[in-house]
């Protein structure tokens, strides 16, 4: 059975239809207030390394690559506790992963929804 995982800005007003809300980014929002996140987890050893988001600036055409190479972390032991913990929160209903990256749709999080989904399982 297919998850529902779904991905959207943190800036955005939280819905009930969001399900769990899970913030993937390692730096907490700018500007965003803890209590108006209404998040339900902040995993932010999912997140992309320093290195890696620094390479990848949110460059969309450099996004394949960033992809690839997030994929790659994914797999090694800093990021797989975290990782089996959004799954989790998958497997018992929608989730909506957020993000403060402008531009959601080459973000880690779509990486991530994915990957949780099913669809990120294929070659990147």
């Amino acid at each position: 059975m297919a998850k529902d995982v779904r991905y959207r800005r943190v800036y955005e007003e939280a819905s009930p239809e969001d399900g769990a809300r899970a913030l993937v980014d390692r730096i907490w929002p700018r500007g965003l207030r803890k209590d108006d996140a209404h998040l339900d987890a902040w995993l932010r050893d999912v997140a992309p390394s320093t290195e890696l988001r620094r390479w990848y600036a949110h460059d969309p055409d450099r996004y394949p690559e960033f992809r690839r190479r997030y994929l790659a972390e994914l797999s090694d032991p800093d990021h797989e506790q975290a990782l089996r913990e959004l799954d989790e929160l998958a497997r018992h209903g929608r989730v909506t992963l957020l993000t403060a990256t402008r531009d959601a749709d080459h973000s880690q999080a779509a990486v991530l929804a994915d990957l949780l989904s099913g669809a990120g399982r294929a070659s990147a």
